[in-house]
């Protein structure tokens, strides 16, 4: 319990993120209220998953920037693998456990190349902003 009471405290942008993905992810969309143009919703979940990737990131830096070198492995597989891993599943759960969403592949390739593009960024521009 004290475990998850930490990560509250540390990542709470991050955990906000990710319950709103979850959220968007198994709420019906009507026809009605938003109008998709061809591959926005690609656009719309590479987005998702660069801003959750960067927060992550970014969240990382903060809590340990005092800690030299980086714990790396905790980092990647925080805020790589687990995004990833994450998608993946929210995909999976909305193929075999919603009526009015499916699936897709493609979701997942541009979640996956959300979060590289996240990481990328945050490696080239957050990082170097936070430690100052």
């Amino acid at each position: 319990m004290s475990n998850i009471l930490r990560y509250l405290r540390r990542y709470p942008f991050s955990i906000t993120i990710l319950l709103a993905i979850i959220a968007l992810s198994f709420t019906e969309l009507s026809a009605t209220s938003i109008t998709w143009h061809e591959g926005m919703d690609k656009l719309a979940h590479f987005c998702m998953y660069a801003g959750v990737s960067a927060v992550l990131w970014a969240e990382f830096f903060l809590n340990h920037r005092h800690i030299q070198p980086l714990p790396l492995r905790y980092g990647i597989a925080g805020a790589v693998v687990a995004p990833i891993i994450f998608s993946g599943i929210i995909e999976i759960g909305q193929a075999f456990l919603t009526d009015n969403r499916t699936g897709d592949t493609l979701d997942f390739i541009c979640n996956c190349l959300g979060v590289s593009v996240g990481t990328l960024f945050a490696w080239t521009i957050l990082r170097r902003i936070i430690k100052r």
